[in-house]
C-alpha cells in the first residue's frame, strides 16, 4: 500500500523539478509513512510514498524490469503475485526484489495492458516506458484504491489523492457544481468525477494509456451480471459449496504480508465469517477490532461480544462518542475529498487509528458482502414493490413493507400507513425504471437540493445527473433481473464511490492502514452474477446462500440476526454544544463567502433541527452535506492547504537523465544492489 504521484510532458522533453516530485510524495506521506523514492527523465517523473507490506527490505519503488526501459510505482497489493511469479520465472524473467509489483511489471512486458485481467488485487499503478515514451494509469476493478489525474499546462498529473494535483502550480482550485449536484442527488458523485473542476478519477476497472500523443482511457473489466438465460443451472447445495471454496481462497489470499493481518469485527454476519475463514489460516486467532457507541441505537456491542467469545479472538475497541464525531469531522473531509451526507466514517478514522497505534498496518474488512450476496434492505425493498406493483390496489402486499421496518411501523398508527403508500407506493407504475429500485430514495435525497443557493443552481444549470447515470449503464441492462439491476447501481456508485473510498481507504490511509476485503474478489463477483436471484434473497430472507455457507461457522444468534446497518449520528454530533467551528461554518458570513448554500434557509434549517427532538433522515443529511461541502470549499479553495505538507527526501532516487542513482545507507542491501548496477554500466 502507498500513495503514488508522477509527472508526464505531454508536448516533448521538459524539465521536471525533483523538488515537486518531493513535494507530491510529501503530501501523501500518511499513505506510506515508510520510505519514498523517485524516478525521473527528461518526460517522466513518478514517486512513490510507500507503506511497506510486501518485501519490507527490498521493496523500494520505483521499481524497474531488467533493461531500466519500464518504470512502474503501485498503490496496493497483488494477491496472486507468488502464482504470477512463478509462472514469469518459468518464462525467464530475472527480478531483483520479493515484491507483488515487480510481478506486474514482468507480466506488462509479456501481455501489455491486458495484464490486468490477470491481477486478482486492489491497486492503482503507473507503469512508464522510458523507451517508448508510454504511461500506463490503471484501477482496480470495483475501485477498492484511488487514483486521479489532471491536464494542465501541457503536463499530465496524476496522484492517489486529489490534493497532490491541487498543490501543482497554475492548477485551479475551484469545485464542481455537477458533482455537487450529484452528490446531493446520490449520495456521491458518479463514477469518473471528483468535486473539484479538471480533476477526473480513473474509474474502476479502467485504465488511462498515453501513447503517439493521444490520452485514451478503456474498460478492462465491469460488473458481470447475466440474463436469466445465463444463470446458473445448479442446486443450492453446489452454489454454496463453491461459494465458500472461493471465499476461504480470497481470504488465504489477502492474509499474504510479511507483517501481522487483524480483522475489523462489528458482530454482524459479514464480518464475523470473515474472521472465522481467517483464522482457519492463521497459526493463531488473528486479532479484531470493533466500534462501539454511546448511543444504543447505533451500538452492536453485545453481538461483538458474542463473537469475540465464539472466535477466541484478542479483541480491542474504540468507543465512539459524539463529541468525538463532530471533533474530527473536519479531519476526515481533508482525506475524504469530498462532500459527506453521512457522519459514518469518522468512527472508522478513529477505528482505524486504534488499529495503527496497535501495531497492524493490514485488516480485512467486510465491504461487499451486502452488495454482491444481496444484503440491504432497498433490494429486499424493491423485490416487494415490484410484487406490490403487480396488483397496486392491493392491501396485504405492501404490508410486507412493514417486516422490512419494523421500527417504523410497528403500533399499527395511521400515519405511518399513510407513509408506506405514499413514499414507498411512488413509481409502482414504472416497474421497468433502470432506476426503479433507487429513485424514490433519490428523489428524497435530492430535497437537500432546496438549499442551494441561486449562484450554484445557475452554475448547475441544465446539467442533468440522471442522464448522466443512464450513460453508464450497460447496454444490456435490461435484459437483467430486477435484482442484478439493483446490486449494479449500489456497486457502481455507493460501494466504489464512498463505502470503499469514505468508510474504506480514505479514512484508513490516513493512519497508514491497509483495508482488504475479501468479499470483493472478482472471482466471487463474477460467479454471483451468475446465480439466480432467488438464491441471493430466498422470500424475504437476505444474504440467504452467505448464511448457509457460514452455517456452523458463526454463532446461531448471529446467523439469524437482522440487519443492523452501520451508521453514526449525526445531528447530535454536528450541533452539540461547543462545536464553534461548525457554528462558523454554517454562519451568515462563511454561508456567503462559498456561494453554495442560501443562507436563510440554512438558518431555518438549523432551527428545525435544534428544536425538534426526532428530526427527519432528510434534515440531518442536508444538515451533513451543507456542512461538509463548507468545510471541503475552506479546506481546498479557501484557504488550501489545510495540512501544508513538507517534502520527503527519498530513499531511492533515480535520475535516468545524469544516469546515477542515490540510495539512503537505511537500506544497505539495496544500496550494495545498485552500486553494482552501476559499476557495471561503468
Amino acid at each position: 500500500m502507498c500513495g503514488i504521484a508522477g509527472i508526464l510532458n505531454l508536448s516533448g522533453p521538459r524539465p521536471i523539478s525533483v523538488e515537486t516530485l518531493k513535494k507530491m510524495a510529501g503530501t501523501l506521506r500518511h499513505r506510506g509513512p515508510d520510505e519514498a523514492g523517485i524516478y525521473v527523465d527528461d518526460r517522466a517523473g513518478l514517486t512513490s510514498a510507500r507503506l511497506s507490506i510486501i518485501d519490507l527490505r527490498g521493496g523500494t519503488q520505483p521499481i524497474h524490469n531488467e533493461e531500466e526501459s519500464l518504470w512502474i510505482v503501485q498503490n496496493g497489493e497483488i494477491f496472486n503475485y507468488l502464482e504470477l511469479g512463478e509462472d514469469l520465472r518459468k518464462r525467464g524473467h530475472r527480478f531483483y526484489t520479493a515484491t507483488d509489483t515487480e510481478v506486474i511489471l514482468h507480466l506488462y512486458e509479456e501481455k501489455g495492458a491486458s495484464c490486468l485481467e490477470d491481477l486478482n488485487g486492489q491497486f492503482a499503478l503507473a507503469i512508464w516506458d522510458a523507451v517508448k515514451g508510454k504511461l500506463l494509469l490503471a484501477r482496480d476493478r470495483v475501485g477498492i484504491l484511488p487514483l486521479h489525474y489532471a491536464v494542465q499546462g501541457g503536463r499530465l498529473f496524476f496522484a492517489s489523492e486529489a490534493k497532490t494535483i491541487l498543490t501543482m502550480d497554475g492548477m485551479d482550485r475551484a469545485l464542481d457544481p455537477a458533482a455537487l449536484d450529484q452528490i446531493f442527488t446520490f449520495w456521491t458523485h458518479l463514477p469518473g468525477r471528483t468535486v473539484f473542476k479538471g480533476i477526473r478519477e480513473i474509474p474502476p476497472g479502467h485504465s488511462l494509456e498515453w501513447a503517439e500523443g493521444k490520452i485514451r482511457l478503456a474498460r478492462y473489466w465491469d460488473i458481470p451480471f447475466h440474463p436469466p438465460a445465463g444463470h446458473l443451472d445448479l442446486p443450492l447445495p453446489e452454489i454454496c459449496r463453491e461459494v465458500g471454496r472461493l471465499l476461504m481462497d480470497s481470504v488465504r489470499l489477502r492474509m499474504r504480508a510479511d507483517v501481522p493481518v487483524g480483522c475489523y469485527l462489528s458482530g454482524g454476519l459479514d464480518s464475523t465469517g470473515l474472521t472465522a475463514m481467517a483464522k482457519k489460516h492463521a497459526v493463531n486467532p488473528p486479532k479484531t477490532f470493533g466500534i462501539r457507541f454511546e448511543e444504543t441505537a447505533f451500538d452492536e456491542g453485545g453481538y461483538q461480544e458474542e463473537a469475540v467469545r465464539f472466535l477466541g479472538t484478542e479483541h480491542d475497541e474504540v468507543r465512539v462518542k459524539n463529541e468525538e464525531i463532530g471533533s474530527f469531522f473536519q479531519e476526515v473531509l481533508w482525506h475524504c475529498e469530498k462532500p459527506l451526507l453521512r457522519t459514518a466514517p469518522v468512527p472508522l478514522f478513529l477505528l482505524a487509528r486504534r488499529v495503527r497505534q496497535d501495531g497492524f498496518k493490514v485488516v480485512l474488512t467486510g465491504e461487499g458482502a451486502d452488495e454482491v450476496f444481496g444484503g440491504y434492505n432497498i433490494f429486499r425493498e424493491t423485490k416487494v414493490r415490484r410484487f406490490w406493483a403487480r396488483q397496486p390496489e392491493s392491501s396485504w402486499r405492501p404490508a410486507l413493507i412493514q417486516r422490512l421496518y419494523p421500527y417504523i411501523f410497528n403500533g399499527g398508527n395511521r400515519k405511518a400507513g399513510h407513509f408506506l403508500k405514499s413514499f414507498f407506493g411512488a413509481g409502482l407504475d414504472r416497474a421497468e425504471d433502470p432506476f426503479f429500485s433507487h429513485r424514490i430514495r433519490w428523489e428524497n435525497t435530492a430535497r437537500t437540493k432546496t438549499f442551494f443557493s441561486d449562484d450554484l443552481r445557475a452554475q448547475i444549470g441544465d446539467d442533468n445527473p440522471w442522464e448522466r447515470l443512464q450513460e453508464w449503464l450497460p447496454d444490456d441492462c435490461p435484459s437483467w433481473d430486477s435484482l442484478s439491476r439493483a446490486q449494479y447501481l449500489e456497486m457502481i456508485l455507493f460501494m466504489s464511490n464512498y463505502l470503499l473510498s469514505c468508510q474504506g481507504d480514505r479514512v484508513a490511509m490516513a493512519h497508514g492502514v491497509e483495508v482488504r476485503p475479501p468479499y470483493l474478489d472478482h472471482r466471487i463477483i463474477e460467479f454471483m452474477g451468475r446465480v439466480p436471484p432467488k438464491w441471493k434473497i430466498l422470500g424475504l430472507d437476505e444474504k440467504y446462500i452467505l448464511k448457509k455457507t457460514f452455517q456452523g461457522l458463526v454463532p446461531e444468534n448471529i446467523l439469524a440476526r437482522a440487519k443492523h446497518p452501520y451508521r453514526a449520528p449525526i445531528k447530535s454530533s454536528l450541533l452539540k454544544g461547543g462545536m464553534e467551528w461548525a457554528e462558523d461554518m454554517l454562519s451568515e458570513r462563511s454561508l456567503k463567502e462559498a456561494g453554495l448554500f442560501d443562507p436563510q434557509k440554512v438558518k431555518r434549517l438549523v432551527r428545525k433541527l435544534e428544536a425538534s427532538s426526532q428530526a427527519g433522515e432528510v434534515d440531518s443529511m442536508a444538515l451533513a452535506g451543507i456542512l461538509s461541502s463548507q468545510v471541503i470549499f475552506r479546506q481546498f479553495v479557501a484557504h488550501f492547504p489545510y495540512h501544508p505538507a513538507d517534502s520527503v527526501e527519498p530513499v531511492l532516487f533515480f535520475d535516468r537523465r545524469s544516469r546515477t542513482a542515490d540510495l539512503q545507507s537505511a537500506f544497505p542491501e539495496t544500496t550494495r544492489r545498485w552500486a553494482g548496477k552501476l559499476e557495471a554500466k561503468g
